[in-house]
């Protein structure tokens, strides 16, 4: 090689930004530029100490270098190039992408490696790779959801039927009838199915079922009374600030998270243990440990679950709020309850912090928005008919034959006459022809063709003043709430007894503020 050959590959080799090092048959690094040397974190003595001794630097390198060997009998031929997990001389980790060429070193068979650090690379990769597979776990939970709502929806209206026809039935037997008892188990399990469909429906969401202020010290007292009897090896230790600030949250939601984190220390604690509950009030500001950059600072109440289990490392602890993950034998369990429980906190405005180690146990606090003081208020007046409860004159709307055909024998049998609409096109004309005569509009949220919400928009246009009643087998969130602030009077939620039906038609028509439900 002449000199100006020798000079800028002197040149390169010592200003390149990727790593380069000429290695022996052996392994043993001959020659390195400072970038290599950067890279492992190690220096021209080190190499040279290491080649006295006739080691690589690194078993890290050694390793590399051993599997360019098998190249040194084809000079000149190069390896493929190759990612490879590579560990500087202090122990940390690195990735690198690798080529190898086997050469001729005076004679003897050499390698010469290039190695450029691309850890920031694998990293965004495996971020990407994350965000793609909670983006698609994120679509099987909103596929689950409509699909559970479906289900919620219709099997609610099956519920209103055989609820409507009870509630007609009784209504012709005496209190002492022999069939009452009967008649109120059916009920009983009406009622069941019910509050199946919401658990159903607001896990598969992760939503809010029914929003209302909540005294989390009650609602603990009555999870731990159900969980404690059938946990005796547990003991459960309550510290509960009184007087505690009230939360506007679903109270059967809450009760699942609750239930789930005890379920949880339960779990952790296979040879018995403690679990300590507290609530506190507590006013989250920047410093807050634990808290996400989007939380809205203020006033918050912070349930705390402690166990005295067998803890978690920190590998598990960055997982375990993650969709089906579990560290549960195969078959033992889905591995959805604490990713629940985030789902839940999270649409309550709220976050969740979790401290553990080995052997060390867990705890979890729980951070949800305390609701804004009542304001002061005189005694709430009285719903009074002033004379005026009558029979009124109603527009059903409904397009399930079923449900329309129980919803109008239990109207009729609370006195009033009904107008009857089989799809949101018809109540509308309907409602055109007879605004003069129609006190009040029951209207169904879930329709084909024109859909609950556009129907009640046209019905403002003719009169803006409409008195309407939503009715519906979802729940109250979503597509529900929106229309009651858009001026629907109140919302009943199928299946409904003809006593809360006709509470509801009392509240809106004979009330003396007569406010939105």
């Amino acid at each position: 090689m002449s000199n100006l050959g020798q000079n800028l590959f002197r040149t390169i080799f010592e200003i390149a930004p990727f790593g380069i090092v000429i290695a022996d048959s052996e392994g043993r690094a001959l020659k390195a530029n400072p970038a290599f040397m950067a890279m492992f974190g190690t220096s021209a003595e080190e190499l040279a100490r290491g080649r006295a001794e006739g080691k690589a630097p690194s078993e890290s390198l050694k390793n590399l270098m051993g599997q360019c060997r098998a190249r040194i009998a084809a000079p000149a031929t190069e390896v493929a190039a190759q990612r490879v997990a590579l560990q500087r001389t202090d122990g940390s980790a690195f990735f690198g992408h690798v080529i190898t060429t086997a050469i001729d070193i005076d004679g003897h068979p050499g390698v010469i490696g290039f190695i450029q650090d691309v850890t920031d690379q694998v990293l965004m990769e495996k971020e990407r790779e994350q965000i793609s597979a909670q983006a698609q776990q994120a679509q099987k939970m909103e596929a689950i959801g409509t699909l559970a709502g479906g289900i919620a929806h219709d099997f609610n209206n099956l519920l209103m039927g055989i609820q409507g026809n009870i509630s007609l039935i009784m209504l012709n037997k005496a209190p002492g009838h022999r069939d009452v008892p009967h008649l109120k188990n059916i009920e009983k399990a009406v009622v069941r199915g019910s509050e199946l469909t919401r658990q159903v429906l607001g896990f598969a969401r992760g939503g809010k079922y029914e929003v209302r202020a909540t005294d989390c010290n009650h609602l603990i007292e009555r999870v731990v009374a159900l969980f404690g009897r059938s946990r005796k090896e547990m003991t459960i230790r309550k510290t509960l600030q009184t007087p505690l600030w009230s939360v506007e949250a679903d109270q059967g939601q809450l009760e699942q998270v609750m239930l789930n984190l005890l379920v949880n220390a339960w779990e952790a604690m296979p040879g018995g243990g403690e679990i300590v509950l507290e609530t506190t009030n507590v006013t989250v500001e920047e410093n807050t440990p634990g808290r996400p950059p989007d939380a809205t600072l203020g006033r918050y109440v912070c349930i705390t679950v402690t166990d005295t289990g067998i803890g978690m490392d920190a590998q598990t602890q960055a997982r375990i709020f993650e969709p089906f993950f579990t560290t549960k034998k195969t078959g033992s369990a889905t591995g959805l309850g604490l990713s629940s429980v985030f789902v839940i906190v999270q649409n309550h405005h709220g976050f969740l912090t979790v401290r553990s180690g080995k052997g060390r146990g867990t705890t979890f606090r729980v951070f949800l928005p305390a609701a804004a003081p009542a304001p002061a208020r005189g005694a709430a007046a009285p719903v009074s008919t002033n004379g005026r409860e009558r029979p009124a004159t109603l527009l059903l709307v409904e397009d399930e034959e079923m449900v329309a055909a129980i919803a109008e024998q239990m109207l009729t049998r609370l006195g009033h006459k009904v107008f009857l609409a089989g799809s949101g096109g018809e109540a509308v004309a309907i409602y055109r022809e007879q605004r003069e005569k129609i006190d009040l509009i029951i209207l169904d949220m879930i329709m084909p063709g024109m859909s609950g919400a556009e129907t009640f928009e046209q019905l403002k246009t003719i009169a803006p003043e409409v008195k309407v009643l939503l009715s519906s087998g979802y729940s109250l969130n979503g597509q529900a709430a929106g229309i009651l602030n858009r001026g629907c009077r109140g919302f009943i939620q199928k299946p409904f007894t003809i006593d809360q039906l006709s509470q509801k038609i009392r509240e809106i028509l004979f009330s003396p503020a007569a406010p939105p439900a």
